[in-house]
This record gives structure tokens, sequence and C-alpha cells, in this order.
């Protein structure tokens, strides 16, 4: 029994699998038949929409043929319209080159029987000019000379007499306005004159700060002196200190230090050097500030800095006792005073008379007049040739290249001749006392030398390293000859050769 049932069980399974088999078979053909039908349908889809995409595309390439067939006719009609134009346009040209060259033609027919008739009409007065010469027995410049002689015998005496009235009224004239035209621009300008002198005063607080002033042995004037280049003169004036230069700038320096050591007390050798530096200091800010007042006084804005700190330097520098910054200032209001009157360039004759003595700032450095000096100032500092050729022409050592030029030197000439303004003894004066500085400082070895008690005295002082003892005594009478040989002076002056020597070491 049981051999049956597993024999009957196998077969069941085989007989059930074989079913299994063949009902997945019909299973798989129903699945496939059904994908196939899918498939077949999208094929079929797809052939439709592709039809439809090109039907469209044949529109489109139909519309866009179409269209491109129009604008081609379009531009061909422009371009057969401009085509045509450009026709019209060289027919045009060829008739109008074709009657232009007839016209040309024409004129050049015209001027040749223009030049015809012109030839014909110089023969005809040729040869009337020779039958009246003919006739007259005289040739052409034979008879003009005739009649001018004949002309000039007879009417003679007026014309020399006319030509004299006319020269004293036009004389009159010119000088009756040139006399309105000066006082006017002087009378548009007055300048207060003020004579410069050679000594400055100061004020002591009481008789006894004299002998500090002098100091043990004389010592602290002698330092005093020595650096400032001045003579102090203590005991010749009660409650008062007289300081004598003739050289504004060194008695300026002097008496700013003497005022600061006055109200500080302490007067010593070193303490005067340190103020005598800072004086010096303090007038070189001076001449900066004088230098820039005249310009803003003057209205001549444009210059450069360093070319007004060399104008401030006139402040303090004199030309026969006048001021000659002062100068300057004046004779730029006249000369633009001037120029204006007569219409001339006002702008340019007020600058070249500011800067017509700027050679005087530094005539004691440089050798040359002080025209020459403040020409080649002015062409370092690239100022305007004009103003150049207007300032140094007026002394008259160059000509006059423009009107500008004679303005300068008139109004110079006014400046200098105002009553008061110059003293000529005065200038003479300084004039040897540098004269004297200048002998004793072209000697070697010399540091420096000052003029004092009014070009009576020379104190040389020497560097004590190049010059000995022995070698200070022979300078002093070589300078003494040589101020014999080439100055002439009254009575005699006193050559004081100073050597002087100092040791420093600092303890640390």
């Amino acid at each position: 029994m049981e051999t049956l049932l597993i024999v009957a069980t196998i077969v069941s399974l085989f007989i059930g699998g074989i079913i299994g088999y063949y009902i997945r078979q019909s299973i798989a053909r129903k699945r496939a038949g059904t994908i196939e039908a899918e498939l077949q349908k999208k094929i079929v889809q797809t052939r439709q929409t592709a039809e439809e995409i090109m039907s469209k595309a044949k529109v489109k390439a139909e519309e866009i043929e179409n269209k491109s067939y129009s604008d081609i006719e379009e531009r061909q009609k422009v371009v057969i319209k401009a085509e045509n134009r450009l026709f019209k346009k060289e027919e045009e040209i060829e008739l109008k080159d074709k009657q232009s060259t007839e016209k040309e033609k024409e004129a050049v027919e015209k001027l040749e029987k223009a030049k015809e008739i012109r030839e014909e009409l110089d023969q005809l007065r040729i040869e009337s000019i020779k039958k009246l010469e003919k006739i007259a027995g005289l040739n052409k410049e034979q008879a003009k000379v005739e009649l001018l002689e004949k002309t000039e015998k007879e009417y003679e005496v007026d014309v020399l007499e006319r030509i004299r009235k006319l020269e004293l009224r036009g004389t009159e004239q010119y000088e009756k306005k040139a006399k309105e035209i000066i006082a006017t621009a002087v009378q548009s300008y007055a300048l207060p004159q003020t004579q410069e002198i050679t000594t400055s005063s100061v004020v002591l607080p009481s008789e006894e700060i004299k002998g500090r002033i002098i100091g043990k042995e004389g010592r602290n004037i002698r330092a005093f002196e020595k650096a400032a280049g001045v003579e102090l003169i203590v005991d010749e004036t009660p409650g008062l200190v007289i300081i004598s230069s003739f050289n504004p700038v060194r008695r300026e320096v002097a008496k700013i230090a003497l005022e600061k050591l006055l109200r500080d007390g302490r007067i010593q050798p070193a303490r005067v050097e340190t103020e005598i530096e800072k004086a010096t200091e303090e007038v070189n800010k001076k001449i900066r500030e004088a230098g820039e007042a005249a310009v803003y006084e003057t209205g001549v804005l444009d210059l450069p800095e360093k070319l007004v700190q060399v104008l401030g330097r006139l402040q303090y520098r004199t030309s026969y006792g006048q001021n000659v910054l002062s100068h300057s200032i004046e004779v730029a209001h006249l000369a633009a005073a001037l120029a204006s009157e007569i219409g001339l360039n006002v702008a340019l004759s007020k600058k070249a008379g500011l800067l017509h003595d700027i050679g005087k700032a530094l005539d004691y450095k440089i050798e040359g007049s002080h025209t020459d000096i403040g020409a080649k100032i002015l062409e370092k500092f690239n100022i305007d040739s004009a103003i150049i050729s207007a300032m140094r022409s007026h002394h008259e050592e160059y000509p006059y290249e423009s009107s500008e030029a004679v303005i300068v030197q008139t109004a110079d000439q006014i400046s200098g001749a105002r009553p008061g303004a110059r003293k000529d003894t005065l200038e003479n004066y300084l004039k040897r006392l540098e004269d004297l500085e200048d002998i004793a400082n072209s000697f070697n070895g010399v540091e420096k030398s000052y003029a004092i008690q009014g070009g009576r005295e020379l104190r040389v002082f020497v560097k004590p390293k190049e010059v000995d003892d022995l070698t200070a005594h022979k300078l002093a009478r070589e300078v003494a000859q040589k101020i014999q040989q080439e100055l002439k002076y009254p009575g005699e002056i006193k050559v004081m050769v100073i050597r002087e020597s100092r040791v420093t070491e600092y303890a640390k």
C-alpha cells in the first residue's frame, strides 16, 4: 500500500508539473500578445506624429522659401533703383564737367584777349610818352626833376616856415602832455621818504647794566662786536647803547640780540653767540615778511617764493641813503600809473618796476653790475623775458627794447629825484666801508672783517689754525698797504688783526 501510495504521489506530481508547464506557456503567450499589441500601437502613433511633423516642416519650409524669394525681389528692386540714381548722377557730373570745361576755355580766351588789350595799351602809352618827350625836348626823369626843383624853389620858404611851426607846436604839446602824465602818476602815489642812518640805539633799564655789557676786562663787549660785526658805543649817551654799523642787517641783528640779552640779564660770550644766531634767524624771517608785504602792496602775486625772499633783502639795502625796497615799490606804482596813462601794459610795467633793482640784494656776493645780476636772477626763476628786457635798461646799460622799458627807467628817475629821496654823501661813505671789508676779506686766512668807528678802524678776525702770531703782524701790514694803494680816505685807518684760539672739550 505504501508503495502504491508513493507511486501514485509521484505520478500525480509528474502530471501536475506537466499541467503547470502548459498553463505557464499559455499565460506567457497571452502576455506576449499584449506587449506586441502595445508596441504595434506605439509604432503606429509614432508614424502618425512623424507624418504630422513632416507636413508642418514642409509648410514652414514653403513659407520661408516664399519669404526669401520676396526679400530677394525687394532687394533687387532697391539695387536697381540705386543703380539708376548713380547713372543719373554720373550723367549730371559729366554734363557739369563738360560745362565747366567750356567755361574755363571761355575764361582762358577772355584772359588772352585782356592780355592783348593791355599790351596794346602799354604800347600806346609808351608811344604817347615818347611823343610828349620829343615835343618837350625832355625825357620823363628830366621833366620830373625839373618840376620838383621849380616847385621846391617857389615854396621853399613856406615849407620851412610851416615845418618849423609844426615842430614847435608838436614839441610844446608833447612836453605839456608828458608833464601832465608824470604829474598825474606822481600824485596818484606818494610814498613818504625817510633817510637811512648808520646807527641804532637800545634803551638801558639802568646805568649799572653797562658794566655787565662790557664784562670783565671788556670780554662781553668784544665777544658781542665780533659775533655781530658792529661797534657798541656804551659811554657816550646816558641810558642808551649806540649800535654803529653801515650794514643795516648787522645793526638789526645786533639790536634784537642785545635787547634779548638785556631782558634775560645773563650776558656772557657763549650766551652772546647764541642770541646772535637766534636774532639772525629772526631777521631772515623779517626779510621774508618784507618781501611778502611788498608783493601784496603792489599786487604782483605770481612771483616764486624764493624770489620773494630775495626781494625782501632789499629792505636792508640802501641806495644813496634811500631804502631800496621802498624805492622799488614806489617805482612799481609809478610805472603802472605811467603805463595806464599812455595805454601800455600795466601789469608788465609794474612787475618790471618792482624787480628792477633785485640785483642789489646780492651784488655783494656776485661780481658785476646790479642790472646784470638782476637779469641773471630773473632768468634763473624763469621770469618772462619781456619783464627782464624792461628792467635791465633802467640805467641805459642796454638799449630800450619796448615802451615799457622807457616807462621803468622814467619811474626810476622820478623816484630817485624826488626831494629828500637820496644823499650822495651817505652812499659814498657806505661804499667806502664796504670796500674796506672787501680788501681785508681778499687775504688768505681771514675769517671775517668789520669796518667800525665810521671807517676809522678795521677789525680783521683770522683763522688761528692758518695764521700764527707772526703772520698776523704781516697780514696787518699788508692790509694797511693795500688800503693805502686802492682807497682814498680822510685821516688814518687803524687795522686790527685779531687771532683768537678756542679749545672745547666735553665731559662724558
